[in-house]
């Protein structure tokens, strides 16, 4: 069983600012693009009230240092 539940993107984001993630830049759609130092760029291209399903939970949080418990 997965320990990621859908969560919505807005809420993802939230969580990823809160664990040291910066917005560097930002494109008129949905595309972010997150700096956090010791980390290579990551692109969140989700837009806020769109539901993340848990696969790609796991992927973000490979990415980027995400855990169940920042959420």
């Amino acid at each position: 069983m997965s320990q990621w539940g859908a969560k919505k993107a807005r809420l993802v984001l939230a969580a990823l600012l809160r664990i040291g993630w910066t917005i560097e830049r930002e494109s008129g759609g949905s595309h972010r693009v997150l700096n956090r130092p010791g980390w290579p760029n990551y692109v969140f291209a989700f837009h806020d009230g769109e539901e993340i399903g848990p696969r790609m939970l796991a992927r973000i949080a490979r990415k980027t240092g995400l855990a169940p418990k920042d959420l």
